[in-house]
């Protein structure tokens, strides 16, 4: 009796810590519905089903963020089966199974180039990852984090393909940066995915030099990553999201 009322307790207390952890689950654009990775799901599914975000382990956040699980997620960075055409310009809308706004800290977007294409490239080296889309901490939002935002708006997001980019097969890495026991060092929770893109144009831009992820997100970085969350909203501190600035050739935030 002792055993199973020890055991229901812990399974109350972490209810709500697993309840707030979330996936992408569908990507929208241009009225079309695009499965991701349907997490306890699909591990299951015989054959494989096409899903367009390649497949990640769970729903919690990357065990070790200086490893190659951040660059698409705990997962092994598989290939999807399918890719989303899109046009340079398009808006890609990314649907959450849920989030919980006690995770807040920022909503980051990237692009990289898939070389030579989707089938083969897991850009887990070198500087290939540009931020295209960010909203961290801005206090002219209600409410001010980008998750937060983000779970205001039914745990949706929008990022805008940029207008002049060269046509290609581009991964879309997409994350929240969960901050709310980041006070301990590794203690940030990513939770990034990547969604495998075809984009279609007469765009002549290609993407500069970005960022490696791995690499990009240090664990000592006490301005976006080492951070008490409360000393941010008490406006002690200012928050500064890793992974650099938003590319100049990328469109305004839509949300």
């Amino acid at each position: 009796m002792i055993a199973l009322t020890t055991a229901l307790v812990s399974l109350l207390t972490l209810a709500p810590q697993a309840s707030a952890h979330g996936f992408l689950k569908n990507v929208l654009v241009n009225g079309v519905t695009y499965p991701a990775w349907q997490v306890f799901q699909d591990d299951f599914v015989t054959p494989e089903p096409t899903r367009y975000v390649r497949r990640i382990l769970n729903n919690g956040p990357v065990p070790d963020f200086t490893t190659t699980n951040i660059t698409c997620n705990a997962g092994g960075n598989i290939p999807a089966k399918g890719i989303i055409p899109v046009n340079a310009g398009d808006k890609v809308k990314l649907i959450w199974d849920q989030w919980g706004s006690s995770h807040s800290g920022p909503v980051m977007t990237y692009l990289a180039k898939c070389t030579p294409n989707c089938a083969s490239f897991k850009g887990d080296t070198g500087a290939v990852w540009v931020k295209i889309d960010q909203m961290a901490y801005d206090t002219t939002k209600s409410p001010p984090w980008g998750s937060d935002y983000l779970a205001k708006q039914g745990a949706t997001w929008t990022v805008t393909i940029p207008p002049q980019l060269a046509p290609g097969e581009y991964l879309l890495r997409h994350e929240i940066l969960g901050l709310h026991v980041a006070g301990t060092r590794m203690g940030a929770q990513f939770y990034p995915s990547c969604t495998q893109l075809k984009v279609s144009g007469s765009g002549k831009t290609e993407l500069p030099s970005g960022v490696a992820l791995p690499g990009a997100y240090n664990p000592d970085d006490k301005d976006g990553v080492l951070v008490q969350l409360w000393q941010v909203n008490a406006g002690q501190v200012k928050y500064v999201a890793p992974g650099g600035a938003v590319w100049s050739g990328a469109v305004a935030n839509v949300n």
